[in-house]
Protein backbone atom coordinates (compact mmCIF):
# COMPACT_ATOMS: atom_id res chain seq x y z
CA UNK A 1 0.00 0.00 0.00
CA UNK A 2 1.13 3.45 -0.59
CA UNK A 3 2.13 5.74 2.45
CA UNK A 4 -0.69 8.13 3.55
CA UNK A 5 -0.22 11.52 2.64
CA UNK A 6 -0.51 14.04 5.52
CA UNK A 7 -0.60 18.00 5.07
CA UNK A 8 0.10 19.85 8.07
CA UNK A 9 -0.73 23.81 7.58
CA UNK A 10 0.97 25.29 10.69
CA UNK A 11 4.45 24.34 12.88
CA UNK A 12 3.16 25.37 16.18
CA UNK A 13 2.97 23.27 19.29
CA UNK A 14 0.01 21.24 17.77
CA UNK A 15 1.19 20.77 14.44
CA UNK A 16 4.24 19.88 14.96
CA UNK A 17 3.11 17.63 17.87
CA UNK A 18 1.18 15.69 15.61
CA UNK A 19 4.34 15.53 13.14
CA UNK A 20 6.52 13.76 15.45
CA UNK A 21 3.95 11.22 16.37
CA UNK A 22 2.82 10.71 12.89
CA UNK A 23 6.41 9.93 12.05
CA UNK A 24 7.29 7.38 14.55
CA UNK A 25 4.67 5.82 11.40
CA UNK A 26 6.56 4.47 8.57
CA UNK A 27 3.87 4.37 5.93
CA UNK A 28 2.22 7.55 6.63
CA UNK A 29 4.04 10.55 4.54
CA UNK A 30 3.86 13.96 6.17
CA UNK A 31 4.16 17.57 4.95
CA UNK A 32 4.17 20.52 7.16
CA UNK A 33 3.86 24.12 5.38
CA UNK A 34 4.84 27.12 7.57
CA UNK A 35 4.29 30.02 6.17
CA UNK A 36 7.41 31.56 9.01
CA UNK A 37 10.58 31.47 6.74
CA UNK A 38 12.43 30.10 9.83
CA UNK A 39 12.12 29.40 13.68
CA UNK A 40 13.23 32.99 14.60
CA UNK A 41 10.94 34.79 12.53
CA UNK A 42 9.33 36.54 15.57
CA UNK A 43 9.03 36.31 18.71
CA UNK A 44 7.06 33.80 20.34
CA UNK A 45 5.06 34.68 23.18
CA UNK A 46 5.38 34.18 27.08
CA UNK A 47 5.27 30.99 29.13
CA UNK A 48 2.95 28.23 28.77
CA UNK A 49 2.05 25.85 32.26
CA UNK A 50 1.33 22.23 30.67
CA UNK A 51 -0.77 19.81 32.47
CA UNK A 52 -0.73 16.15 33.41
CA UNK A 53 -3.69 14.45 31.35
CA UNK A 54 -3.03 16.75 28.50
CA UNK A 55 -0.07 18.31 27.48
CA UNK A 56 2.23 16.58 29.37
CA UNK A 57 0.51 13.36 28.05
CA UNK A 58 0.69 14.77 24.72
CA UNK A 59 4.55 15.01 25.47
CA UNK A 60 5.06 11.22 26.60
CA UNK A 61 3.10 9.56 23.83
CA UNK A 62 5.77 12.13 21.39
CA UNK A 63 8.59 10.40 23.42
CA UNK A 64 9.65 14.06 24.38
CA UNK A 65 8.54 13.79 27.97
CA UNK A 66 12.22 13.47 29.45
CA UNK A 67 13.78 16.37 26.84
CA UNK A 68 11.14 18.18 28.18
CA UNK A 69 12.15 18.16 31.97
CA UNK A 70 15.27 19.88 30.77
CA UNK A 71 13.47 22.63 30.38
CA UNK A 72 10.52 22.27 32.95
CA UNK A 73 10.42 25.27 35.36
CA UNK A 74 8.24 23.63 37.99
CA UNK A 75 9.18 26.71 40.27
CA UNK A 76 7.04 28.26 37.79
CA UNK A 77 4.03 26.66 39.24
CA UNK A 78 4.05 29.72 41.89
CA UNK A 79 0.62 31.34 41.47
CA UNK A 80 -1.18 34.53 42.46
CA UNK A 81 -4.19 36.19 42.41
CA UNK A 82 -4.89 39.45 44.10
CA UNK A 83 -6.37 42.50 43.40
CA UNK A 84 -5.37 46.26 42.58
CA UNK A 85 -4.28 46.73 46.07
CA UNK A 86 -2.28 43.26 46.16
CA UNK A 87 -4.75 41.93 48.65
CA UNK A 88 -4.31 37.96 47.70
CA UNK A 89 -7.19 35.52 46.82
CA UNK A 90 -5.13 32.78 45.92
CA UNK A 91 -1.32 32.13 46.61
CA UNK A 92 0.41 29.03 45.57
CA UNK A 93 3.96 28.45 45.86
CA UNK A 94 6.05 26.46 43.34
CA UNK A 95 8.44 23.46 43.66
CA UNK A 96 11.52 22.14 42.48
CA UNK A 97 11.18 18.42 41.39
CA UNK A 98 8.12 16.18 39.85
CA UNK A 99 7.38 15.06 43.11
CA UNK A 100 5.80 17.77 44.60
CA UNK A 101 4.66 19.22 41.24
CA UNK A 102 0.80 19.96 41.16
CA UNK A 103 0.97 18.76 37.35
CA UNK A 104 1.23 22.39 35.50
CA UNK A 105 4.84 22.98 35.24
CA UNK A 106 6.01 26.15 33.05
CA UNK A 107 8.00 25.76 29.77
CA UNK A 108 8.69 29.44 27.48
CA UNK A 109 6.50 28.87 24.32
CA UNK A 110 9.99 29.05 22.02
CA UNK A 111 11.25 26.17 24.00
CA UNK A 112 8.58 24.06 23.49
CA UNK A 113 8.26 24.82 19.52
CA UNK A 114 12.41 24.41 19.91
CA UNK A 115 12.21 21.25 21.34
CA UNK A 116 9.36 20.05 19.10
CA UNK A 117 10.65 21.08 16.03
CA UNK A 118 14.35 19.77 16.81
CA UNK A 119 12.59 16.02 17.17
CA UNK A 120 11.64 16.35 13.41
CA UNK A 121 13.15 15.48 9.90
CA UNK A 122 14.46 19.07 8.35
CA UNK A 123 13.16 17.44 5.17
CA UNK A 124 9.71 17.53 6.60
CA UNK A 125 9.31 21.15 7.17
CA UNK A 126 8.69 23.58 4.30
CA UNK A 127 9.64 26.81 5.69
CA UNK A 128 7.94 30.21 4.11
CA UNK A 129 5.18 28.36 2.48
CA UNK A 130 2.15 30.79 3.44
CA UNK A 131 -1.06 29.36 2.62
CA UNK A 132 -3.43 31.55 0.57
CA UNK A 133 -6.50 29.43 0.37
CA UNK A 134 -7.68 25.77 -0.29
CA UNK A 135 -9.91 24.70 -3.29
CA UNK A 136 -12.94 22.39 -3.15
CA UNK A 137 -10.80 20.22 -4.88
CA UNK A 138 -7.89 20.18 -1.84
CA UNK A 139 -5.54 22.19 -4.10
CA UNK A 140 -3.41 24.18 -1.81
CA UNK A 141 -2.73 27.14 -3.06
CA UNK A 142 0.65 29.09 -1.89
CA UNK A 143 2.25 32.39 -2.18
CA UNK A 144 5.27 29.48 -4.37
CA UNK A 145 2.64 27.46 -5.91
CA UNK A 146 0.41 24.76 -5.66
CA UNK A 147 0.41 21.57 -3.91
CA UNK A 148 -2.14 18.44 -4.20
CA UNK A 149 -2.47 14.88 -3.66
CA UNK A 150 -2.59 14.90 0.28
CA UNK A 151 -4.93 12.28 1.51
CA UNK A 152 -5.75 14.50 4.80
CA UNK A 153 -5.28 18.36 5.15
CA UNK A 154 -5.22 19.34 8.79
CA UNK A 155 -5.76 22.93 10.03
CA UNK A 156 -3.12 23.71 12.51
CA UNK A 157 -2.85 27.34 11.31
CA UNK A 158 -4.13 29.25 14.26
CA UNK A 159 -6.72 32.41 14.75
CA UNK A 160 -7.21 33.01 11.18
CA UNK A 161 -7.18 29.52 9.62
CA UNK A 162 -7.11 29.31 5.95
CA UNK A 163 -8.15 25.95 6.32
CA UNK A 164 -11.26 26.81 8.43
CA UNK A 165 -13.44 28.06 5.75
CA UNK A 166 -13.93 24.63 3.81
CA UNK A 167 -15.66 23.38 6.95
CA UNK A 168 -16.72 26.07 9.05
CA UNK A 169 -18.19 29.95 7.90
CA UNK A 170 -17.06 30.85 11.64
CA UNK A 171 -14.48 33.76 12.21
CA UNK A 172 -12.95 34.80 15.37
CA UNK A 173 -14.95 38.00 17.19
CA UNK A 174 -13.49 40.34 19.50
CA UNK A 175 -13.34 39.29 23.05
CA UNK A 176 -13.70 42.80 24.77
CA UNK A 177 -10.00 42.42 25.75
CA UNK A 178 -7.26 44.40 24.69
CA UNK A 179 -4.21 46.02 25.46
CA UNK A 180 0.12 46.02 25.84
CA UNK A 181 2.47 43.21 25.87
CA UNK A 182 5.07 44.33 27.81
CA UNK A 183 9.19 43.00 28.98
CA UNK A 184 11.78 43.66 31.62
CA UNK A 185 14.94 41.84 30.21
CA UNK A 186 17.27 39.96 33.23
CA UNK A 187 13.94 41.15 35.83
CA UNK A 188 16.03 38.89 38.73
CA UNK A 189 19.42 41.15 38.66
CA UNK A 190 17.48 44.61 38.09
CA UNK A 191 14.14 44.23 39.85
CA UNK A 192 14.79 42.01 42.79
CA UNK A 193 12.19 43.18 44.23
CA UNK A 194 9.61 42.19 40.84
CA UNK A 195 11.69 39.05 40.59
CA UNK A 196 10.35 38.39 44.30
CA UNK A 197 6.66 39.58 43.73
CA UNK A 198 6.49 37.17 41.12
CA UNK A 199 8.34 34.11 42.56
CA UNK A 200 9.52 32.76 39.75
CA UNK A 201 6.09 32.12 38.23
CA UNK A 202 2.55 34.61 38.03
CA UNK A 203 0.97 37.22 39.49
CA UNK A 204 -2.61 37.85 38.18
CA UNK A 205 -3.75 41.19 39.11
CA UNK A 206 -7.76 42.12 38.73
CA UNK A 207 -9.36 45.15 39.34
CA UNK A 208 -12.12 47.67 38.00
CA UNK A 209 -12.03 45.75 34.13
CA UNK A 210 -8.31 46.11 34.01
CA UNK A 211 -5.38 43.46 34.76
CA UNK A 212 -1.64 44.21 35.08
CA UNK A 213 -0.03 40.40 34.84
CA UNK A 214 3.23 39.15 35.14
CA UNK A 215 4.99 35.77 34.38
CA UNK A 216 8.76 34.71 34.98
CA UNK A 217 10.26 33.39 31.86
CA UNK A 218 13.14 30.77 31.34
CA UNK A 219 16.02 33.42 30.77
CA UNK A 220 15.33 35.54 33.94
CA UNK A 221 12.92 37.88 32.17
CA UNK A 222 9.39 39.15 33.03
CA UNK A 223 6.45 39.26 30.32
CA UNK A 224 4.00 41.55 31.53
CA UNK A 225 0.19 42.16 30.19
CA UNK A 226 -1.76 45.48 31.11
CA UNK A 227 -5.09 44.07 29.79
CA UNK A 228 -8.41 45.66 29.76
CA UNK A 229 -12.15 45.97 28.80
CA UNK A 230 -12.10 48.08 25.49
CA UNK A 231 -13.40 49.03 22.70
CA UNK A 232 -12.37 47.14 20.05
CA UNK A 233 -10.96 50.04 17.61
CA UNK A 234 -8.99 51.63 20.99
CA UNK A 235 -5.91 50.93 18.75
CA UNK A 236 -7.28 53.99 16.53
CA UNK A 237 -9.43 56.06 19.28
CA UNK A 238 -6.75 55.71 22.31
CA UNK A 239 -5.22 59.35 22.05
CA UNK A 240 -1.26 58.20 22.15
CA UNK A 241 1.27 56.86 19.66
CA UNK A 242 1.54 52.75 20.33
CA UNK A 243 4.76 53.02 18.47
CA UNK A 244 6.27 55.92 21.83
CA UNK A 245 6.73 53.63 24.33
CA UNK A 246 7.00 56.82 26.58
CA UNK A 247 3.44 57.78 25.89
CA UNK A 248 2.58 54.14 26.26
CA UNK A 249 3.74 53.75 29.60
CA UNK A 250 2.64 57.30 30.55
CA UNK A 251 -1.00 56.19 29.35
CA UNK A 252 -0.67 53.37 31.63
CA UNK A 253 0.07 54.82 34.59
CA UNK A 254 -2.91 57.12 34.19
CA UNK A 255 -5.10 54.11 33.38
CA UNK A 256 -4.18 52.28 36.58
CA UNK A 257 -3.04 54.95 38.87
CA UNK A 258 -4.46 54.23 41.65
CA UNK A 259 -2.98 50.42 41.73
CA UNK A 260 -0.57 49.46 43.80
CA UNK A 261 2.90 50.69 43.56
CA UNK A 262 4.45 47.52 43.06
CA UNK A 263 2.13 46.52 40.51
CA UNK A 264 2.85 49.94 38.71
CA UNK A 265 6.43 48.96 38.74
CA UNK A 266 5.55 46.33 36.21
CA UNK A 267 4.59 48.74 33.32
CA UNK A 268 6.73 51.60 34.48
CA UNK A 269 10.15 49.83 34.04
CA UNK A 270 9.34 47.95 31.40
CA UNK A 271 11.55 47.90 28.31
CA UNK A 272 10.70 50.34 25.64
CA UNK A 273 12.03 48.54 22.25
CA UNK A 274 9.55 46.18 22.94
CA UNK A 275 5.71 46.19 23.39
CA UNK A 276 3.16 44.80 21.64
CA UNK A 277 -0.32 46.20 21.24
CA UNK A 278 -2.74 43.70 21.07
CA UNK A 279 -6.67 42.26 20.74
CA UNK A 280 -7.91 38.95 22.09
CA UNK A 281 -9.87 37.42 19.62
CA UNK A 282 -12.26 33.67 20.27
CA UNK A 283 -14.25 31.85 18.26
CA UNK A 284 -17.94 30.97 19.64
CA UNK A 285 -18.29 28.38 22.57
CA UNK A 286 -19.49 25.44 21.47
CA UNK A 287 -18.27 25.67 17.62
CA UNK A 288 -18.11 22.54 15.55
CA UNK A 289 -18.73 21.40 11.66
CA UNK A 290 -20.15 18.72 9.74
CA UNK A 291 -17.49 16.11 8.76
CA UNK A 292 -15.42 16.68 5.72
CA UNK A 293 -13.48 13.88 4.28
CA UNK A 294 -9.89 14.91 3.47
CA UNK A 295 -10.07 17.98 5.67
CA UNK A 296 -9.71 18.82 9.23
CA UNK A 297 -8.49 21.29 12.15
CA UNK A 298 -7.28 21.45 15.26
CA UNK A 299 -5.95 23.70 18.04
CA UNK A 300 -6.51 27.32 17.73
CA UNK A 301 -8.05 26.81 13.99
CA UNK A 302 -11.05 24.67 15.38
CA UNK A 303 -12.01 26.36 18.97
CA UNK A 304 -9.81 29.96 19.58
CA UNK A 305 -10.25 31.48 22.92
CA UNK A 306 -8.87 33.53 25.41
CA UNK A 307 -5.99 32.49 27.52
CA UNK A 308 -7.71 32.56 31.19
CA UNK A 309 -7.57 29.31 31.74
CA UNK A 310 -3.95 28.34 30.33
CA UNK A 311 -5.71 25.51 28.97
CA UNK A 312 -5.31 26.02 25.06
CA UNK A 313 -2.19 25.02 23.94
CA UNK A 314 -2.84 21.84 26.32
CA UNK A 315 -6.19 21.32 24.40
CA UNK A 316 -4.23 21.90 21.39
CA UNK A 317 -1.37 19.48 22.07
CA UNK A 318 -4.18 16.55 23.02
CA UNK A 319 -6.26 17.20 19.55
CA UNK A 320 -2.55 16.97 17.88
CA UNK A 321 -2.30 13.09 19.53
CA UNK A 322 -5.64 12.44 19.99
CA UNK A 323 -5.42 13.13 15.83
CA UNK A 324 -2.61 11.23 15.26
CA UNK A 325 -3.76 7.99 17.32
CA UNK A 326 -6.91 8.42 14.91
CA UNK A 327 -4.63 8.53 11.71
CA UNK A 328 -2.44 6.05 12.58
CA UNK A 329 -5.63 3.54 13.63
CA UNK A 330 -7.21 4.16 10.07
CA UNK A 331 -3.74 3.35 8.00
CA UNK A 332 -2.91 -0.05 9.88
CA UNK A 333 -6.35 -0.69 7.86
CA UNK A 334 -5.65 0.90 4.67
CA UNK A 335 -8.78 2.06 3.89
CA UNK A 336 -9.81 5.68 2.95
CA UNK A 337 -13.36 4.99 4.34
CA UNK A 338 -12.10 4.17 7.65
CA UNK A 339 -9.82 7.18 7.70
CA UNK A 340 -13.11 9.32 7.29
CA UNK A 341 -14.69 7.98 10.13
CA UNK A 342 -11.93 8.09 12.56
CA UNK A 343 -11.38 11.34 11.95
CA UNK A 344 -14.94 12.15 12.04
CA UNK A 345 -14.70 10.62 15.75
CA UNK A 346 -11.58 12.33 16.54
CA UNK A 347 -13.83 15.96 15.41
CA UNK A 348 -16.70 14.16 17.67
CA UNK A 349 -14.32 14.19 20.96
CA UNK A 350 -12.47 16.82 20.31
CA UNK A 351 -15.98 19.24 19.85
CA UNK A 352 -17.03 17.95 23.34
CA UNK A 353 -13.32 18.56 25.19
CA UNK A 354 -13.15 22.24 23.47
CA UNK A 355 -16.36 23.60 24.59
CA UNK A 356 -15.66 22.23 28.19
CA UNK A 357 -12.72 24.48 28.16
CA UNK A 358 -14.07 27.05 26.12
CA UNK A 359 -16.59 27.68 28.78
CA UNK A 360 -14.10 27.35 31.63
CA UNK A 361 -12.25 30.41 30.06
CA UNK A 362 -14.87 32.30 29.40
CA UNK A 363 -16.18 32.15 32.45
CA UNK A 364 -12.57 32.83 34.23
CA UNK A 365 -12.55 36.24 31.76
CA UNK A 366 -16.42 37.22 32.72
CA UNK A 367 -15.59 36.62 36.38
CA UNK A 368 -12.04 38.59 36.04
CA UNK A 369 -13.16 41.60 33.78
CA UNK A 370 -16.76 41.96 33.48
CA UNK A 371 -17.63 41.24 37.02
CA UNK A 372 -18.08 44.07 39.08
CA UNK A 373 -16.30 44.35 42.30
CA UNK A 374 -13.98 41.45 40.89
CA UNK A 375 -12.29 39.42 42.47
CA UNK A 376 -13.58 39.96 45.63
CA UNK A 377 -16.86 39.45 44.26
CA UNK A 378 -16.25 36.08 41.63
CA UNK A 379 -13.69 34.09 43.79
CA UNK A 380 -15.81 31.35 44.39
CA UNK A 381 -16.98 31.09 40.82
CA UNK A 382 -13.27 30.82 39.34
CA UNK A 383 -12.17 28.67 42.09
CA UNK A 384 -15.31 26.19 42.17
CA UNK A 385 -14.42 26.23 38.33
CA UNK A 386 -11.05 25.44 38.29
CA UNK A 387 -10.86 23.04 41.12
CA UNK A 388 -14.79 21.06 39.65
CA UNK A 389 -13.25 21.14 36.03
CA UNK A 390 -12.73 17.22 35.99
CA UNK A 391 -15.29 16.35 38.59
CA UNK A 392 -19.11 15.24 37.95
CA UNK A 393 -22.09 17.19 38.52
CA UNK A 394 -22.30 16.30 41.96
CA UNK A 395 -18.98 16.22 43.06
CA UNK A 396 -18.42 19.61 41.71
CA UNK A 397 -21.97 20.81 43.95
CA UNK A 398 -19.95 19.59 47.00
CA UNK A 399 -16.96 21.40 46.58
CA UNK A 400 -18.66 24.53 44.94
CA UNK A 401 -20.55 24.38 48.82
CA UNK A 402 -16.95 23.90 50.32
CA UNK A 403 -15.46 26.83 48.50
CA UNK A 404 -18.29 29.32 49.24
CA UNK A 405 -18.05 28.63 52.61
CA UNK A 406 -14.31 28.74 52.92
CA UNK A 407 -14.18 32.25 51.30
CA UNK A 408 -17.46 33.57 52.81
CA UNK A 409 -15.85 33.23 56.45
CA UNK A 410 -12.51 34.40 54.86
CA UNK A 411 -13.92 38.01 53.75
CA UNK A 412 -15.24 37.81 56.77
CA UNK A 413 -11.67 38.92 58.50
CA UNK A 414 -10.39 39.95 55.11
Amino acid sequence: MSPLKVAIIGAGPAGCTLARILGQESNVQVTVFEGESSVDTRAQGGTLDLHTDTGLAALKRAGLFDEFLKYARFDGEAFVLCDKKMKKYINLKGTTSTKDSRGRPEIDRVQLRLLLLASLPKEIIRWGSRLQRVDDDLCLHFEHGVEKGFDLIIGADGAWSKVRPLVSSEQPYYSGIGGMDLFIANAEDRYPDLHKMVNRGSVFAFSDGKSLMGQQKGDRSLIVYAWSVRDHDWKKTCGYDLQDPKAVKQAIAKEYSDWAPELLKLAEVANEDDMIARNLYMLPVGHRWQNRPGVTLLGDAAHLMTPFAGEGVNLAMTDAMNLANAIIAANKVGDMGVLTKQVKMFEEDMFVRATKTQLQTKGNMDDTFFTPGAPRTSIENFMTRAISSDMNAVAGYFVGVLVRTYFWVWKIFN
